[in-house]
């Protein structure tokens, strides 16, 4: 992966928190997969790219290898933060830079193995030595203290784990379910998610937003595997407990397991549930198929180069055979900023955002 260098005027502001308006968080670094990728499998020998159409058809610019129609949750949460649209990783310079970078790679997971079958692909581990290439371009020019203070202002969003289930666990050519059971894996990969946040926390970040996983068995991929479309409920309950895992997991880091930080979480799979539940409140007639696909449920084969998707986007849940469409992604984005506390806990990113954070 390309690095980059920050002109030392650029660099000095970033420290400062001199950004491009009214920010509520000096910067928000970002760590995923491709439901918040924005471009850093571009360039990778990868089968998981979307850096064309009719992905990014809604976006301002069109493709940029996002896995949407248009935003993806985290550009809603950027903007609710006063933030630019932070750039990829592979992609960031100049004044770019001054709002933070994406770290995610589609078909990334927890563990390194997983995603192998798409070939290129940026696992959390590697993207953490990234952040951490980051950090050291800057710290070189301004000295380490400055730099500590406003990494620990800033916002640390992290998404991880769908692909460890969707692109290796479920996967027939991987031998994982040989190896565990459901709740096997999930401690597993719960092992190896707290070495990783505790990395993040050791480099200096202390405000956390972890998100967690969906209703994985109600994607067009899973539903396609079903003749009559139903949810998958054999899915939905295996991916159950590492959500639960990590809800017990970011407790015990707030009880001060790791001191000085504040750790929230997302509950994905519960607000998934409202939307699908009481999807014409929300505006959508189409909750079981994807808006640009092929076969059953349009989920069989993804969303395919030039393919012509629905053209009432805006109506559908899902955009293609795994991913949302913009308007549940900025959806979520709001009701994760702003939203009560009963899918976002102990608080919600608004608040975190304004939370003043002591070093130690």
């Amino acid at each position: 992966m390309a690095t980059f260098k920050l002109p030392c005027m650029l660099v000095i502001f970033l420290v400062l928190g001199v950004g491009l308006g009214q920010n509520m968080v000096p910067a928000m670094f970002i760590f995923g997969d491709s439901l918040i990728d924005n471009g850093n499998n571009n360039n990778l020998p990868s089968f998981a790219k979307a850096n064309y159409f009719p992905y990014g058809i809604d976006f301002n610019g069109g493709p940029t290898g996002r896995f949407s129609n248009g935003y993806t949750m985290v550009d809603e949460i950027a903007e609710q933060l006063g933030l630019p649209l932070i750039p990829a990783y592979s992609e960031a310079s100049g004044d770019q830079v001054l709002n933070a970078i994406n770290y995610a790679s589609a078909a990334a997971g927890i563990l390194d193995v997983t995603g192998r079958n798409f070939v290129g692909r940026i696992p959390f581990d590697e993207q953490i030595r990234n952040f951490q290439n980051t950090l050291d371009q800057i710290t070189d020019t301004l000295g380490a203290d400055d730099v500590a203070r406003q990494v620990l202002r800033s916002l640390f969003f992290v998404g991880m784990g769908s692909n460890d289930y969707l692109n290796n666990y479920l996967m027939p050519n991987y031998p994982t379910r040989n190896r565990y059971n459901g709740r096997q894996f999930a401690d597993l990969l719960t092992q190896e998610y707290s070495r990783q946040l505790t990395k993040l926390y050791n480099l200096g970040a202390r405000k956390f937003v972890i998100a967690g996983l969906g209703v994985m068995g109600c994607i067009p991929s899973i539903l396609a595997q079903s003749p009559a479309g139903n949810c998958s409920d054999s899915v939905n309950k295996l991916v159950q407990p590492f959500n639960e895992n990590v809800k017990a997991m970011l407790k015990n880091f707030n009880a001060n397991q790791l001191s000085g930080a504040k750790f929230i979480f997302i509950d994905v799979a519960q607000m998934f549930r409202e939307i699908l539940t009481n999807s014409p409140a929300y505006g959508f007639s189409v909750i079981n198929r994807g808006c640009c696909g092929i076969g059953r449920n349009r989920g069989q084969i993804t969303c395919l180069p030039f393919q012509t998707p629905c053209p009432n986007r805006e109506q559908y849940v899902f955009w293609d055979a795994f991913h949302p469409t913009e308007a549940v992604n900025v959806l979520m984005g709001r009701k994760a900023f702003n939203g009560d506390l009963s899918k976002v806990y102990p608080m919600n990113i608004e608040q975190l955002a304004n939370l003043e954070m002591e070093s130690n």
